[in-house]
């Protein structure tokens, strides 16, 4: 059988002020690749937006994972603003789109006593042990978010996708 045809890449990405991370899945405990990219320049959604594409035109997921804001969300417009452009990005590609809550991916990670985003980060290292150089320290309140931790959105958006999906509900 020939692998590139076996293939079905789900493609997780998250943004955040600083850029945006992803993790392309092959299944739920193995990603084929993953990564952060920093945008410094103006108008960061084209930017991001574009990067997301040549990740598409490379791997041709089948699946885009991304977050679904909730009312009460601290996302930025911007990102807000982005999670609409990658819909429209992803119903152009003929992509399906799959997003989550905050609260749908602490509900997935809650079976196993996960419940922040440190402790759902660490199940992932745990989980997948070439992301464990990668967990930043435990988060104190005086504290800005680690960069390193959109990484671990990303894989936890994806990994909830297959949660939702081995439960038939996606």
């Amino acid at each position: 059988m020939n692998d590139a045809i076996d293939r079905q890449f789900v493609l997780a990405v998250y943004p955040s002020s600083h850029g945006f991370a992803f993790v392309l899945f092959e299944r739920p405990d193995a990603p084929f690749d993953w990564g952060m990219k920093q945008i410094r320049k103006r108008n960061k959604n084209a930017q991001t937006l574009e990067w997301i594409k040549k990740l598409v035109d490379r791997y041709e997921p089948e699946v885009l994972v991304f977050e679904a804001p909730s009312a009460k969300s601290k996302r930025t417009d911007r990102i807000v603003r982005l999670y609409r452009m990658l819909t429209h990005f992803a119903i152009i590609e003929q992509l399906s789109v799959s997003r989550y809550t905050r609260a749908e991916v602490r509900s997935c990670f809650a079976t196993v006593g996960a419940s922040t985003k440190y402790e759902i980060a660490r199940v992932i290292a745990n989980q997948i042990p070439a992301f464990m150089h990668r967990l930043p320290p435990v988060r104190k309140i005086w504290m800005s978010e680690d960069p390193r931790q959109s990484l671990f959105d990303a894989a936890a958006l994806g990994i909830a996708h297959y949660a939702r999906k081995d439960q038939g509900l996606v």
